[in-house]
């Protein structure tokens, strides 16, 4: 009797085969510079409204509407590219959008405030729509999913790196020169990283899969008790970032280090950045949703620390825990997503994936300030946004497993 020779195992997934399949470096590039005005621009708005002469309130206004703005247009962006591909709605996007930046200065000169408030908003609805993007172009740049899967997650994590990048970046501009330098730089990155992947031929080439559902049917998948369910735990996933950054300033001043309120949200960061490599170095067994919701119990996990009031150090090694696990929700939440969206609507999904995750931290934000004198509830508040995010998965589990799935006419991808 011969014996068959098992199965030989798959070669290993490295970084290093991602970056080098076609087109994979100059998309994440492009994209992550492109993006750094997401970063930038709120810092450098609150930084040229002090240097015009108006208030810190003024300024973080400002910083908030157009982080509020850019969340809002989000969809409408998203479908438009479903509609129109990517090119057509990136470049005059980016086109507008650093133009708006630039022309923020001469808001103080020849229009006031309510110039300078309608440029920030303008520039807001104008931000490139390149993260929902780049997550729709994935499925035809890397057709392998463990490619793809290793990609997505080093996409997610090192997005963590914007906000370390970006604040120093404008910190030492504005020191060394003036906001308004900060500004122009601000546009200059944003615009030279969308051209670089507006111009790229998987964005030029890419168009939506076309299954003959009329637009209805598509706006009802998009509408899917599943879908909703999802994108109302993400809120939820924000609401604990948005409390964070609130806490590490109260953490800040209450024990007199003003770097904490760097320190904490880079610690947090990196954790995040450190959580996509190790997640995307391998293949990992069970269904995305099961590892979605374990994710989403660590991530919550790793918040109970912040109730014991830690120390500053304490802290900042505490907080990159749940950073670690960011990252995993969030790739795993792309994956379920493309699974339960109609195939036509992609990029719209993900926009609307996107919106929920800063609305959540708007919420968040706003809510951590108005607590931010209390060290406890100030701490409570994150762990509070990942227990409903995780209360939200519990109850939805089984319309976003592979049974929901099936009913949707898709699958659920490594």
């Amino acid at each position: 009797m011969s014996l068959t020779a098992p199965p030989a195992p798959a070669p290993r997934i490295t970084y290093g085969a991602v970056l080098g399949s076609p087109y994979v470096a100059r998309l994440l590039g492009g994209t992550l510079t492109g993006r750094l005005p997401n970063s930038m621009a709120p810092v450098v708005m609150l930084l040229w409204a002090t240097a015009s002469g108006s208030s810190i309130a003024f300024g973080g206004l400002l910083s908030a509407l157009y982080g509020l703005s850019s969340a809002l247009a989000q969809p409408v962006k998203g479908r438009l590219m479903d509609r129109h591909g990517h090119s057509a709605v990136h470049l005059p996007a980016a086109l507008l959008n650093s133009a708006l930046l630039v022309a923020l200065p001469l808001a103080g000169p020849y229009g006031g405030p309510g110039l300078g408030t309608a440029i920030v908003v303008g520039g807001g609805l104008t931000t490139p729509p390149l993260e929902a993007g780049l997550r729709a172009l994935w499925p035809s740049v890397l057709p392998d999913p463990r490619l793809r899967h290793a990609a997505l997650a080093l996409d997610t994590g090192t997005q963590g790196l914007l906000y370390i990048v970006g604040p120093l970046l404008v910190a030492a501009l504005a020191s060394a020169y003036n906001p308004a330098v900060a500004l122009a730089v601000t546009a200059a990155l944003g615009l030279a990283g969308t051209v670089t992947v507006a111009l790229a031929p998987p964005s030029r080439h890419w168009r939506p899969e076309r299954t003959g559902v009329q637009d209805a049917a598509l706006a009802r998948g998009l509408a899917a008790p599943a879908v909703l369910l999802l994108f109302l735990s993400l809120t939820g996933i924000g609401f604990a970032i948005g409390a964070m950054n609130v806490w590490s300033i109260a953490m800040a001043e209450h024990h007199h280090q003003d770097m904490l309120s760097g320190t904490l949200p880079a610690a947090f960061s990196t954790g995040s950045f450190l959580g996509g490599l190790i997640y995307g170095s391998r293949t990992w067994p069970g269904a995305t949703t099961r590892r979605l919701i374990i994710a989403t119990a660590a991530f919550l996990t790793g918040w109970l620390p912040l109730l014991t009031l830690p120390s500053p150090y304490a802290a900042t090694v505490a907080i990159a825990v749940p950073g670690v696990f960011l990252t995993v929700v969030v790739a795993c939440t792309y994956v379920t997503t493309d699974a339960l969206t109609p195939a036509g609507r992609t990029s719209e999904a993900y926009a609307w994936l996107i919106l929920s995750i800063g609305a959540g931290q708007s919420i968040g934000t706003a809510l951590a300030g108005r607590l931010a004198e209390q060290p406890l509830a100030s701490a409570v508040l994150p762990a509070a946004g990942a227990a409903f995010a995780l209360t939200i998965l519990l109850a939805a589990r089984r319309r976003l497993g592979p049974a929901g799935q099936r009913q949707r006419g898709r699958h659920n991808k490594p």
